[in-house]
């Protein structure tokens, strides 16, 4: 089959018309497909924000910029830092919705939650 070259130029334009209206759509599905990452920082014997509200799929990740080291322990053992030095980073994605309370194991005083909600962030 032998098309001309105006046909041709219409296929390509119709062709490109059609990229160009699924374009926002696709941008916009991979948007709201991707959890934002979500930074705590640890200071002054705290952690902040001392409460995070997440979507499942989230990473959180603590960063000690304390003097001395911290840790980051899930009260029932979904996930636990090792000693955390000045800028060190610990993460955990969270997967299954709901509330997740931690503490530095080195300073009990120093508590935190992430509450993770489909449809939150």
């Amino acid at each position: 089959m032998t098309i001309s070259p105006l046909a041709g130029a219409v296929l390509r334009g119709l062709a490109g018309l059609a990229a160009l209206a699924a374009a926002p759509a696709l941008a916009g599905e991979t948007a709201a497909a991707a959890p934002a990452a979500v930074t705590v920082t640890i200071d002054n014997f705290s952690f902040t924000p001392a409460v995070a509200t997440v979507t499942p799929g989230t990473t959180v990740t603590w960063v000690n910029h304390d003097d001395i080291p911290h840790t980051v322990v899930e009260t029932d053992k979904a996930f636990r830092s090792k000693a955390l030095d000045t800028d060190d980073r610990f993460s955990f994605t969270f997967t299954t919705p709901g509330d997740y309370a931690y503490f530095c194991s080195l300073h009990p005083h120093m508590t935190g939650k992430i509450i993770v909600r489909p449809g939150a962030g």
